[in-house]
């Protein structure tokens, strides 16, 4: 018995020094995997190309910039550092999205900019639209000469003159 349990003590220990020598590597140790560098990719254009996504461009730069961020993301960098280094090293038009900084925050006012004046055009030309079509569907009013005492005056001593003179010659 006494041997029964060395050797089954034996194979355990050959065991555990088995699987500690030749434990799999997980996923962390490997590296970033393909998904996360084209996470930090695609949020960087290709300096070379123009207005290509560093994670969609097939040149060989751009390969070897996926590299780059391969290896920062191995060595614990944030995608923010990336950016940044990146930044550092070809400016600002590697971004996919330009700092809110300077004259950038033009690209985020100005659409709403246009949207609002668009709300308001539209809102004025519906309210013109309304203006004049209510117009059109109202007959006109006929003028009745009263409006301005002195010119009612006028035309009562014109229309009296005439019926005074058109009298004469009957008689």
């Amino acid at each position: 018995m006494k041997k029964f349990l060395r050797s089954i003590v034996g194979l355990l220990s050959l065991c555990l020094l088995t699987v500690s020598v030749f434990r799999p590597v997980s996923a962390q140790e490997s590296g970033p995997t393909d998904d996360e560098v084209n996470a930090v990719a695609s949020q960087l254009y290709c300096p070379v190309c123009e207005n290509i996504p560093l994670d969609a461009c097939g040149t060989v730069a751009c390969e070897q910039w996926r590299g780059i961020i391969r290896d920062k993301l191995a060595q614990g960098w944030t995608e923010d550092e990336i950016k940044d280094y990146f930044v550092a090293q070809y400016g600002d038009r590697v971004l996919a999205e330009p700092p809110v900084q300077g004259f950038n925050w033009l690209a985020y006012l100005i659409p709403f900019m246009v949207l609002v004046g668009g709300l308001v055009l539209l809102v004025f030309g519906f309210r013109k639209w309304r203006v004049t079509e209510s117009l059109q569907s109202t007959p006109p009013r006929r003028k009745t000469g009263l409006q301005d005492p002195e010119i009612d005056q006028e035309y009562l001593r014109k229309v009296e003159e005439e019926l005074e003179a058109r009298t004469r010659g009957r008689g």
